[in-house]
Order: structure tokens, then C-alpha cells, then sequence
């Protein structure tokens, strides 16, 4: 794939939170900009439009269809920010137009789709990442060198809780999903790569209760248990009705054990604590916050990863083919929780 110096030219699919702080990377990064935005509503991707065309001062067109805007000729690249279930279509349309495309977690909500999204791809030649952007952060950085020294990984715990707002305000879609494949998609990536293995087996169980009493048809915690094909094995805890006056909206926690060493990430701090008379936090810096008016962060880094191997061609760190593999983990979790038996992965998506 040839290389360009030109900016990479993006259109947002999506207008929620993730397509506006998306959009602002790429605005802010000089060697990206944000050319179109699609939305469900042409109102919508007009707002959103208008407000990076100010960050960047490039003009920004949005578009109420996301084949008008593919087709449009706009775009070198697309960034799917959909809720979960919905990333397949675009990848793959925008991918047989020979545009990049870079995708919000979890790549897709199922191994049909997934697969679909992965042979687009590689059929085209375009650059495709899911964005696991924990493999950026620091301290996850940091684990993998070290345990480069410290022999094979034994187990490893991983947990990522968020607060009841989440499911019940937040996401409108919440119920279309679960905390799983909202929040263990991130610890399967990172362990997967820690391990430097991918899982073989998983058997799983759920909770429900409180979000169904509030009418939202989804589980309340979600814990994985996962051999990997290096004879590792990690439990993957997830959830999301955390009270609201939890100091932090995601406590996220890591223990990898080796056979010649221990670590432990221990995320729910990050380093600051705020409190006023009327709230005590735990203020987030690690995934993405406003450093003298720019953002940096693991999320800004991994998109601003993803804009360098489009202009330079070279495979992005997260392939689109272990994205793929989370997907295929957590459907066999699921598979497993509505069986309540040990699934292998095999028995749920055949190795390409």
C-alpha cells in the first residue's frame, strides 16, 4: 500500500459521545481531519459537523446516509462509532469502496458479522483497527514489558464495573447488548496480548434483576472463566450497577501472575482525588483528558496510531483478526451462560 503526506481524510459514522470525542482527535491530530459526519438524522450530523468544522476550521458536510457519504468522495477512511451491534454494515460498505475503517468496540456482536467484517478487509487491502485502546495505556504498556522477563502467565483477573447510569441513562441500547460485550471486550483484548495466546474454552454465568426491575432486558454482572490455548487461565468480571455515588464511573482492576513474577493495575485512582463539599472522585486521566488544551491519552493515542498506518500502510497493532477473536470469546460466553455448560471456541467459530 503506498504511502501519503497528505492529512487522512475521516467521515464519523455516529453522533454520540464516542463520534464527537473521535471527531476531536482526528480535528486536533495534523496529519487528520474530519471531512464528513452521517447520522440517522440529517440534524444531528449537521450539529455535529458544525462543531468540528470550528475545532479544525476545515469545512465538515454531514450526511443523514452513510452510503451517500462513502460514496461521496469525501473520505479516505470512515470511523464506525454505532452502538455495538450495529458496525458491520458500514465496515463492510465502506471497505468494498476502498476506504479504511476504524471501529469502536466491540468489532461486532457476533461471529457471522464479525467474519463478514474481516473478509471485507482483507479483500480490499484497507487498513481496518477495532479500537481496543487499552494496550495504550501506561501502566497495561509497562505489564507487557515486564512480563517479557518474568516466563509464561499462569492466570489473570481482570474487572471493569460501571456505574447504574451507564445501562439506564447513558446508552439507549443497552439492552441490545450486555456488560460483557460492553466491558470485557477491553480485558479479553489486553490479556490476549499480555499472554501473547488466545482463548481455547470459556464457561460463563450471569446475574440479572436490578436493570430488568427497571424494565431493561439485560444481565446485571456478567464473570468468564477462560483457558487459553498456552495453558493460561484468567476470570473476566464485568457489571454495571454500581451506585451512582461510586468515586469513579468505571472500576477497572488487572492481576497477571507468571511464573516468574506478579502484577497488578489498579486503575480506580489514576492518580488524582478530588473532593468538594458536595462530592468525593477519582477523577479519569488515563484513557483521555485535556492537556493544555489537547488531548492525550490511551484513546487519542490509539487513533492517532490507526491515522499513521493508513498514511504509511503498515498493520495496525491491533489486528482486525484478534478484534475478531474477542468477538468469537464472548459469544461463546454467552452461548455458555444460556447453557450453563463449558463452551470451546472451536464449537462457536471454526479458526479462519
Amino acid at each position: 500500500m503506498a504511502t501519503t503526506t497528505r492529512p487522512v481524510r475521516f467521515g464519523l459514522v455516529g453522533t454520540g459521545a464516542m463520534a464527537a470525542l473521535t471527531g476531536k482527535v482526528l480535528a486536533q491530530y495534523p496529519n487528520s481531519v474530519v471531512t464528513a459526519v452521517s447520522s440517522r438524522t440529517r440534524d444531528s450530523a449537521t450539529r455535529l459537523a458544525i462543531e468540528l468544522e470550528k475545532l479544525s476550521g476545515e469545512p465538515v458536510t454531514g450526511y443523514e446516509d452513510v452510503d451517500e457519504m462513502i460514496a461521496s468522495g469525501r473520505c479516505d477512511a470512515i470511523a464506525v462509532m454505532t452502538p455495538d451491534h450495529l458496525h458491520a454494515e458500514p465496515t463492510v460498505a465502506a471497505a468494498a469502496a476502498g476506504l479504511h475503517v476504524l471501529i469502536e468496540k466491540p468489532l461486532a456482536t457476533s461471529v457471522a458479522d464479525a467474519d463478514r467484517m474481516v473478509a471485507a478487509v482483507r479483500a480490499a487491502g484497507v487498513r481496518a483497527m477495532c479500537l481496543y485502546n487499552h494496550r495504550w495505556l501506561p501502566p497495561n504498556a509497562k505489564a507487557k514489558q515486564l512480563l517479557a522477563d518474568m516466563g509464561p502467565a499462569v492466570c489473570g483477573y481482570a474487572r471493569k464495573h460501571d456505574t447504574i447510569d451507564v445501562p439506564t441513562r447513558m446508552l439507549k441500547w443497552a439492552e441490545r447488548t450486555t456488560c460483557a460485550w460492553f466491558l470485557s471486550g477491553h480485558d479479553i483484548d489486553l490479556v490476549s496480548w499480555l499472554f501473547d495466546s488466545e482463548v481455547e474454552q470459556v464457561s460463563a454465568v450471569a446475574r440479572r434483576g436490578l436493570l430488568a426491575g427497571r424494565g431493561i432486558d439485560t444481565p446485571d454482572a456478567v464473570v468468564i472463566q477462560a483457558r487459553f490455548d498456552s495453558g493460561a487461565v484468567a476470570t473476566f468480571e464485568s457489571g454495571w450497577v454500581n451506585p451512582e455515588t461510586f468515586p469513579t464511573m468505571i472500576d477497572s482492576y488487572l492481576s497477571i501472575v507468571a511464573e516468574g513474577g506478579t502484577i497488578h493495575v489498579d486503575r480506580q485512582k489514576e492518580g488524582i482525588l478530588a473532593a468538594t463539599p458536595d462530592s468525593f472522585s477519582y477523577p479519569r486521566t488515563m484513557i483521555e483528558g485535556d492537556i493544555h488544551g489537547v488531548l492525550r491519552g490511551s484513546y487519542p493515542f490509539a487513533v492517532e496510531h490507526f491515522v499513521e498506518c493508513v498514511r504509511t500502510g503498515r498493520e495496525p497493532l491491533v489486528s482486525i483478526e484478534s478484534s475478531r477473536q474477542v468477538t468469537a470469546v464472548l459469544a461463546a460466553a454467552h452461548r455458555a451462560i444460556d447453557t450453563g455448560g463449558s463452551v470451546r471456541l472451536d464449537d462457536v467459530a471454526p479458526a479462519r
